[in-house]
């Protein structure tokens, strides 16, 4: 082996290569590579050599020796086996006439990988803005929509602040007749919109929405509809975390060989200095990276959120650094008629077996509930299991004292085989449902009973200004993040808060060692009412640290 790759860093690891022209030394180097410091950037470094190498004998360049490309058997993945004899003239004959007739018999399933072979990220490209796709449904912008707008152009005008670099919040959206939507988005806080026009495009289907996106994103289509921009690709985009929004963003960011945070419910820009030799390109090196959207997601705790980074390898970009946002997350701003802003329609010729699927009938579903927007909010969890229906009139019964109150559920009663009476039934679908996979809510009291605060809720309702428990399980994780916490049984505590609000007259004496009050039970579903237990109510402290 002429390298001995331990002996170079990186950079100079790289020149060597390029004096390399033998696919088996450049093996031999990564062989060595692998057994020392194993080094991705080295690795990859090697790889990107034997991919030249083999462009160049595609394209007609002679060398020395046959190469392998990154995506081809090596030696190493199949064993000894790969030095069998020579094929004689005649095998050779049978294998050429086999390779020119396997694209008449490829079934298109020999290959998975093969449309995503060459798809490679691009390096050191131009990018710029802040995207965002704005969904619609029956001709109307999802409020998601307005409040990614919203929280998109404040990032901006706060990149500007901070960079001195004026880029520009995008919306971009398809479907039929929607012109006059992207002129809305232009209301809500976006500099640029960008459309899609075609009656197809009516409802959303994966793949003719997904490469609509991507064209965009990656600016091709006709001059007048791209002269606006000079960017390879957008630097961030935002998607909504809706059925549709989770599937478009998961497609789009893969189409485009980028990352994806989902279910996000936070986002800010700052620079971040890393050490992780995958991104600095050497072991002890740090590296300060500029212009990163920091995308925050909760843990699987319960009481820590995770910070998302999108960040580049030496020799590998990674944009649009990409989240999909969680729906009630932000706040949309106050749409402004009178902003001005350019209005773009997008030109590409859409394939027609990108429309193989035709819906042909649809029923449409009753208007759900919003529960955002509300001054309180009482929600239901397990607790009421011993009385389903009785518990659920005692909850509806205390949003009935308030002025301007909602009732909500957890997951745990949609996805539960309470029996609920006629009357109360419609109570416990779906729709009502707080938390990751249902609604973001932050109402200035939230009163949760029987609800134990697992991580999915948490991330619909921490946002409350005041949150109020009941509970009989002292340890449940609700407490943790509680500003408030009664001590007690739901079915005797409800109907107390409810005489309090109706008559004005409330009291609430917070005591550190409990004491004899009303006959407390399992708030979390167990069958201890009559015991005279402690009414405590515990200033927790709460709140989302």
């Amino acid at each position: 082996m002429g390298i001995d790759p331990e002996e170079h860093t990186i950079d100079d690891l790289t020149e060597e290569l390029e004096t390399i022209d033998d696919t088996e030394e450049l093996n031999a180097v990564l062989e060595a590579e692998r057994a020392g410091q194993d080094r991705k950037t080295a690795r990859e470094a090697v790889h990107k050599r034997l991919e030249d190498l083999d462009e160049q004998l595609e394209s007609g360049v002679e060398t020395d020796d046959e190469t392998e490309g990154e995506y081809e058997e090596t030696k190493e993945d199949v064993g000894e086996e790969a030095e069998g004899e020579e094929l004689e003239e005649s095998e050779e004959a049978e294998s050429e006439d086999a390779d020119e007739e396997s694209p008449e018999e490829d079934d298109a399933l020999s290959h998975p990988t093969r449309d995503k072979r060459h798809v490679r990220a691009l390096d050191g490209g131009d990018y710029e803005d802040m995207w965002v796709f704005c969904e619609t449904q029956q001709g109307e912008l999802l409020e998601v929509s307005k409040e990614m707008l919203g929280k998109a152009r404040t990032l901006m005008d706060e990149f500007e602040d901070e960079y001195g670099d004026d880029e520009r919040v995008v919306a971009f959206l398809m479907g039929e007749d929607c012109e006059g939507l992207a002129e809305e988005c232009i209301a809500y806080g976006a500099d640029v919109a960008i459309y899609h026009d075609d009656e197809r495009l009516e409802r959303f289907l994966h793949k003719p929405y997904t490469e609509v996106s991507a064209h965009m994103a990656r600016g091709e289509g006709t001059v007048e509809s791209t002269d606006w921009r000079e960017y390879d690709e957008p630097r961030y985009v935002l998607f909504p975390a809706t059925n549709n929004g989770r599937d478009l963003s998961a497609k789009v960011q893969a189409e485009l060989d980028s990352g994806l945070a989902s279910d996000c419910s936070d986002l800010f820009i700052e620079e971040e200095e890393v050490s992780n030799p995958v991104k600095t390109g050497e072991p002890g090196v740090k590296k300060t990276f500029e212009k990163v959207l920091h995308m925050k997601r909760p843990d699987f705790s319960g009481f820590e959120y995770s910070t998302i980074l999108c960040l580049d390898n030496p020799g590998r970009d990674f944009h649009p650094q990409g989240a999909s946002i969680i729906p009630g997350s932000f706040e949309p701003m106050e749409p402004d008629a009178d902003r001005e802003g350019l209005v773009v329609e997008h030109d590409m010729d859409l394939d027609e077996d990108w429309f193989s699927v035709e819906i042909t009938e649809y029923d449409q579903l009753e208007e759900g509930i919003d529960l955002t927007g509300h001054d309180v909010i009482v929600c239901l969890g397990r607790g009421i299991g011993d009385d389903p229906t009785g518990g659920m009139e005692l909850g509806l019964e205390l949003v009935d004292a308030f002025e301007d109150a909602v009732l909500g559920i957890t997951r745990g009663i949609v996805t539960s085989s309470y029996q609920f009476e006629g009357h109360v039934e419609r109570y416990s679908k779906e729709e009502r449902q707080i938390g990751e996979t249902g609604q973001v809510v932050a109402p200035d009291l939230y009163i949760a009973a029987g609800v134990s605060g697992a991580v999915q809720h948490k991330v619909g309702m921490d946002e409350s200004d005041t949150i109020v428990t009941i509970n009989t399980d002292t340890d449940a994780r609700i407490r943790d993040f509680s500003d408030y916490f009664i001590e007690g049984d739901l079915f005797e505590v409800l109907p107390q808060l409810t005489a309090a609000v109706e008559s004005g007259d409330f009291e609430l004496e917070a005591v550190a060692d409990g004491g004899d009050g009303i006959n407390a039970g399992d708030g979390a579903g167990g069958d201890d009412r009559g015991s005279n237990a402690e009414n405590e109510a515990t200033d927790a402290n709460g709140g989302d640290d």
